[in-house]
C-alpha cells in the first residue's frame, strides 16, 4: 500500500479559464472529533478511536461503525480492500486536516469544495443507533461545532453543510438556526426518513423544515446514500463482498430518484416554490429519462384531478428548483447537461474510494483532466455555469 505524491499542476483548459466548485466531498473526522466534546466518563460512548488487529477503527459503546481508511483511498495504489489504510499515519493530511485541504485545492485549481461527513452517515441516521436521544442530540451538536471550526480555516472556500437531527423537529430547527449563525450554507437531511420510522418526505411533517430553509435561502441537500442502508450489503447470493459493493454503490442513485419522486408528486416543489434541492452524489445522466417518465405518468395518471393547483410538470419543477451532482459520468453527464444547464453541478466525492483523484488507480484522473475531456465540447457559456455559477449561487459563493 503506497501513497503517491500528488502531482503538481499542469496547464489545463478549462480550469484555467473557469473557477471551480467541488460540490461534493468528504472530511475524514480526526480522532478526537467527539472526545474533545464529552468528559472522559464518556468517551467510550461517543465515536472515538481504538487501534485494533492494526487498524485504526471508529467504536462507540462497544460497537465497531467503520474504518477511516475505508473513505480516505484517494492516491493509494490498487483498489479495495486491499489497498485501504490502515492507519492515520497512512491516511494524507489533505483528508482530515483543514489547511492541508486548502493546499490541496490550490495544487488541483479548485476553488471551493462543499463538505460531507463520513462517520455520522451521510444522512446523519447513525447516531439513532445510540439509543440515549440526548447523547444521540450532543453527538451531532459536537459535529456540528467541529465543522464549523474545520472549516474556519477559510470559510470561503470549505463549505460547511449542517447535519441535521431529522428524527427531532424542534432541535433540527434549533440546529438550523445556530448553525446558520455560525456560517454553514446548508442542510444535509435523509433522502429516506421512513427508513427510521418517520414520516416520508412528502408529508406535511417536514414543512416546517422546508419553511425555515427557504425563509433563510439555503439549498436542502440530500446525500446518496442518507438513508437506512438496511440489509443492501448483505452478500446472501454470494457474489462477493466487493462485487455487491459495487452493485449497491450503483443502485442507491435511485435512492435519490425516489427522493426527488417524493419532493415533486408529493407537492413539496409546489408548496415552497422558492426553496432549492440538491441530489448529491447520485449522479445525472438518469436526470433526462426519470422526467421524461414523470412527465408522462403526470398527463396520464390523472394528477391533474387529485391536485389542480399543481401548476408545473415535473420537469419545469425540476427546472425550477432541483440539481444534480456528476463526477464520472461522460456522455450521458452531457445529456444532462443539454437539457438543464442550470441543474447540473460539479464534484469529484474526494476522498472517497471511486473519487476524481490524481493517483495511481485504475479509475482515477485528475478532475481538470477530466473535466478537459469530457467538458471540453461546452461553451464557455455552459461550462462555467456547471463549474462554477450553478454551485457559486446555490451556497452563496462569491
Amino acid at each position: 500500500m503506497t501513497l503517491t505524491a500528488e502531482p503538481s499542476v499542469t496547464d489545463g483548459d478549462l480550469f484555467d479559464r473557469h473557477r471551480v466548485i467541488d460540490v461534493d466531498t468528504h472530511l475524514t473526522e480526526p480522532p478526537d472529533t467527539w472526545t474533545r466534546s464529552f468528559p472522559v466518563s464518556l468517551h467510550d460512548k461517543v465515536p472515538h478511536i481504538e487501534r485494533i488487529e492494526g487498524r485504526d477503527t471508529w467504536m462507540c459503546a462497544g460497537e465497531r461503525i467503520g474504518s477511516p481508511g475505508y473513505y480516505s483511498m484517494a492516491g493509494f495504489d490498487g483498489i479495495m480492500p486491499a489497498s485501504i489504510p490502515e492507519t492515520f499515519d497512512d491516511i494524507a493530511p489533505a483528508m482530515y486536516d483543514p489547511h492541508a485541504r486548502l493546499e490541496f485545492l490550490d495544487r488541483e485549481g479548485i476553488d471551493a469544495q462543499v463538505l460531507y461527513p463520513n462517520v455520522g452517515g451521510f444522512g446523519n441516521g447513525y447516531f439513532l443507533r445510540l439509543g440515549d436521544r440526548e447523547l444521540v442530540a450532543q453527538c451531532v451538536r459536537a459535529y456540528n461545532d467541529f465543522l464549523t471550526e474545520w472549516t474556519s480555516a477559510d470559510p470561503a472556500r470549505l463549505v460547511a453543510i449542517t447535519a441535521l437531527p431529522f428524527w427531532d423537529l424542534d432541535l433540527a430547527l434549533a440546529e438550523i438556526d445556530r448553525c446558520l449563525a455560525l456560517g454553514h450554507r446548508a442542510i444535509n437531511f435523509c433522502n429516506q426518513p421512513q427508513d427510521y420510522g418517520m414520516p416520508p418526505l412528502a408529508h406535511s411533517h417536514w414543512d416546517p423544515i422546508w419553511a425555515r430553509a427557504q425563509e433563510a435561502g439555503i439549498p436542502v441537500n440530500f446525500h446518496v446514500g442518507g438513508g437506512s442502508m438496511g440489509t443492501m450489503f448483505n452478500d446472501d447470493a454470494g457474489m462477493g463482498w466487493m462485487t455487491n459493493f459495487a452493485k449497491v454503490s450503483s443502485l442507491i442513485f435511485l435512492d435519490n430518484m425516489r427522493c426527488i419522486a417524493d419532493l415533486i408528486f408529493g407537492g413539496v416543489c409546489h408548496r415552497f416554490p422558492d426553496l432549492k434541492f440538491v441530489s448529491v452524489e447520485s449522479g445525472v445522466g438518469w436526470v433526462p429519462g426519470a422526467m421524461e417518465t414523470f412527465d408522462w405518468q403526470w398527463r396520464n395518471g390523472g394528477i391533474r384531478l387529485e391536485h389542480p393547483e399543481y401548476d408545473l410538470l415535473p420537469s419545469e419543477y425540476y427546472r425550477r428548483q432541483i440539481f444534480g451532482c456528476f463526477w464520472f459520468e461522460e456522455q450521458v453527464a452531457l445529456d444532462a447537461i443539454a437539457k438543464f444547464p442550470d441543474n447540473i453541478l460539479f464534484e469529484t466525492d474526494y476522498p472517497h474510494p471511486t473519487c476524481q483523484h490524481p493517483g495511481p488507480q485504475t479509475h482515477a484522473q485528475r478532475p481538470r483532466d477530466y473535466a478537459d475531456r469530457v467538458l471540453g465540447q461546452l461553451s464557455d457559456e455552459v461550462a462555467d455555469k456547471v463549474l462554477w455559477s450553478n454551485a457559486a449561487a446555490l451556497y452563496g459563493i462569491v
